[in-house]
């Protein structure tokens, strides 16, 4: 759809969350996205996607569903991690542009009218940046900014410092998603990969307006790990610069050692420096196998072919 096309027709707007035990948040959401299209004058449908909650998230949504048809629901049949809710909530999207956005509050609705008013311009891709979080700690907030910076190095698809999951999708964009199958996602780097016409917007993230957050520590490693992993092949690189780097160590010193036994009276005791290149070389060797690890695991992750996630039950009208 061309910029002229967009400017004076928009059959619907998909505005997709997935919640994760996010009960007291979602009546708050849906009334706030409601009032923002009705101003707009705009149709659009609220795709909840229930990754498994046991705080009645579910039932909630089914409550918004009988006053207000365009509150659905995609019940997934357990947790199976927000990268697959989301890529639920793409699938079963069935408007003109999708909005991908927490159901945590933490990305405003009000920011909503922005990015329709950017994708009328003729963008297909309007990504938010996240200036601050009113409730992030100092360990998340320059986790962050490490993880995007390593990422960019470590990569040649250029992903915006800050950027969140919260972003809008144009329809020929949400059609090239659908084709992916990879089981360790990071859509925030999948759609930069897609190309297309893409600019940003900075938001201000408020404190949580209830319940408490479900990304722990573990979940942070493994959501970089998995970021880094289905970009790069460069820490198998690393691997190979320190098995590089040990070897010209150890040829050095050993050189160092022909040399003392043969051309010095000096005593060597040898068990000191023995168990350093010990521990030295063991650690090395650790590391690698546990970067190939990482690797091999996500192959044999992928191999199986098994679906990203298994929908359970569905509450409203999804055409394609």
């Amino acid at each position: 759809m061309t910029k002229e096309d967009r400017e004076g027709y928009c059959e619907r707007i998909s505005i997709i969350v997935p919640v994760f035990n996010e009960r007291e948040n979602i009546p708050l959401l849906s009334g706030e996205v409601e009032k923002i299209m009705i101003s707009l004058n705009l149709d659009y449908e609220l795709i909840f996607i229930d990754d498994g909650s046991i705080d009645g998230s579910e039932g909630e949504v089914a409550r918004l569903h009988q006053k207000n048809p365009r509150n659905k629901l995609i019940s997934l049949s357990r947790n199976f991690g927000h990268q697959a809710a989301l890529s639920a909530g793409l699938e079963f999207a069935g408007g003109d542009a999708v909005i991908m956005m927490d159901g945590d509050m933490q990305h405003p609705p009000e920011v909503i009218p922005e990015l329709i008013k950017r994708w009328k311009e003729g963008f297909d891709i309007v990504y938010t940046i996240r200036e601050d979080t009113g409730d992030a700690g100092f360990f998340k907030k320059y986790s962050s900014v490490v993880f995007y910076w390593l990422i960019n190095q470590m990569t040649r698809t250029p992903i915006p410092v800050g950027a969140a999951d919260f972003r809008l999708l144009n329809r020929a964009v949400v059609k090239e998603l659908r084709k992916f199958r990879e089981q360790s996602r990071f859509l925030r780097g999948l759609v930069s990969w897609t190309g297309f016409r893409q600019t940003g917007i900075s938001y201000v993230a408020p404190p949580r307006s209830g319940g408490t957050s479900g990304y722990s520590l573990r979940k942070m490693i493994c959501f970089a790990m998995d970021g880094i992993t289905s970009f790069s092949s460069f820490p198998l690189r690393i691997a190979t610069y320190m098995g590089l780097f040990v070897s010209g160590i150890s040829f050095v010193y050993g050189l160092y050692t022909v040399f003392i036994a043969f051309f010095s009276d000096k005593v060597i005791s040898g068990w000191a420096s023995l168990m350093v290149m010990v521990l030295f070389l063991g650690g090395v060797q650790l590391i690698t196998l546990g970067i190939m690890g990482e690797y091999l695991g996500r192959i044999y992750d992928q191999v199986k072919e098994r679906p990203l996630y298994v929908v359970q039950k569905k509450l409203g009208d999804f055409r394609e």
